[in-house]
């Protein structure tokens, strides 16, 4: 079974920047859409980012601007690089992907994408 695993979160103070990556455990998982999400305490799981097997990506307006995502397929691996980061983007981040969903016309909910990892804590402090 493929796992994610998620790395790069860290606490930075406002302002700041991190990059995430997200790797998956077999080499050869080939994903046709990879995605970043998000879940603050208290709060519902959210979109941030996503990018498609051709390279279309697409960007939650909540931190559009501020984020880039990015893939490598010849190391499984993909990464968001975040800049500029406030106090509210404190939350647990996940990566996500699924071998059959398309991305290219929008980030897919939650429930559509299959493989996820454990994620990783980012914090923002002002």
């Amino acid at each position: 079974q493929v796992e994610l695993v998620e790395s790069g979160g860290d606490s930075v103070q406002s302002g700041g920047s991190l990059t995430l990556s997200c790797v998956a455990s077999k080499f050869t998982f080939m994903s046709r859409c990879q995605a970043w999400f998000r879940q603050a305490t208290g709060k519902e799981r959210e979109a941030v980012a996503s990018i498609n097997s051709d390279g279309t990506t697409n960007y939650a307006s909540s931190m559009k601007g501020r984020v880039t995502i990015s893939q490598d397929k010849s190391k499984n691996i993909f990464q968001l690089q975040m800049t500029s980061l406030r106090p509210e983007d404190t939350a647990i981040y996940y990566c996500a992907a699924d071998s059959r969903r398309s991305c290219q016309f929008g980030i897919p909910p939650p429930s559509h994408l299959a493989t996820w990892g454990r994620g990783t804590q980012v914090t923002v402090s002002s």
